[in-house]
C-alpha cells in the first residue's frame, strides 16, 4: 500500500504540483474574502438606507447574486466577456471576480443583519446628542455590530474555501483541478490513484476549514455567555 502511495505523490512533481494548486486555491479565497468584506461592508450599510433607490437597487443585487448558481456566474463572465464586450480576462480574474461577487452579496447581508439588531435607541441616542448618520454608523452601530459580525464572517470565509473547486471548470489550476490532472496520469498504471489524490485533498480542505470552523463556533459561545 505505501508503495502505491509513493508511486503516486513522489512521482515526478505530483506533490509539488498539488501544494501549487493548493496556493491558487488560497489565492483565490483570500483575495475574494478581502474584497467581499471591504465592499460588503459599503453595500450593508447601503441596505439599511432609508432611500428607496438605494435600497430597490442593492435588494435586485442581492436576488440576483443568491439565485443564480456560482457555475452559471462563472461561465458567464469566462466565456461571455470577451465575446460581449471585448474583455479578456484570465480564468484566475474571473474566479477572483465571481467570488467577490458573490462573496459581497454574503457579507452585505451580515452587516445588514447585524446592524438592523441593533437596538433603536443606540441611534436615537446619537441623534440626540447630534452625531450625523454616517457618525452614528462609525462610532456607535459598527463597533459594536462587528462582535455579531465576526462569527459568520469567518463561516463565510470556510463556505469561499469549499466552493473554490468550481472553478475547476474554467480551468484554474485549483487544489481540485490539479488533483484530477494527477489521477489522468497516474490512473493507468494505479487503480488507486482516485482514491489517494481525492482523499489527501480531502484531507487538506479538512485541516484548512475545520480549524476555523471551530474557532467561529468558539467565538459564538464565548460572546452568547
Amino acid at each position: 500500500m505505501l508503495d502505491s502511495v509513493a508511486s503516486i505523490f513522489l512521482s515526478g512533481r505530483n506533490m509539488s504540483r498539488l501544494m501549487e494548486g493548493l496556493a491558487v486555491t488560497l489565492e483565490i479565497s483570500v483575495i475574494s474574502v478581502v474584497l467581499s468584506m471591504l465592499l460588503g461592508i459599503f453595500v450593508g450599510l447601503a441596505m439599511t438606507s432609508r432611500n428607496r433607490l438605494v435600497l430597490a437597487g442593492t435588494r435586485i443585487y442581492l436576488e440576483i447574486i443568491r439565485v443564480m448558481p456560482i457555475l452559471v456566474l462563472l461561465f458567464l463572465f469566462y466565456y461571455s466577456l470577451s465575446k460581449i464586450w471585448g474583455i479578456n480576462l484570465s480564468a484566475m480574474s474571473v474566479a477572483i471576480l465571481v467570488f467577490t461577487l458573490w462573496g459581497t452579496a454574503e457579507m452585505a447581508d451580515l452587516v445588514r443583519g447585524a446592524i438592523t439588531s441593533m437596538p433603536r435607541h443606540q441611534r436615537e441616542s446619537g441623534r440626540a446628542i447630534g452625531l450625523t448618520e454616517s457618525q452614528i454608523n462609525r462610532y456607535i452601530i459598527i463597533p459594536q455590530a462587528v462582535r455579531r459580525l465576526l462569527p459568520g464572517v469567518i463561516n463565510l470565509t470556510t463556505r469561499m474555501i469549499k466552493t473554490t473547486p468550481f472553478v475547476f471548470f474554467i480551468n484554474v489550476p485549483d487544489l481540485v483541478k490539479v488533483g484530477q490532472q494527477i489521477v489522468e496520469i497516474t490512473g493507468m498504471r494505479n487503480a488507486m490513484a482516485s482514491f489517494w489524490v481525492y482523499g489527501l485533498i480531502f484531507l487538506i480542505y479538512f485541516i484548512i476549514c475545520y480549524p476555523i470552523s471551530c474557532f467561529s463556533v468558539y467565538l459564538e459561545r464565548k460572546w452568547e455567555s
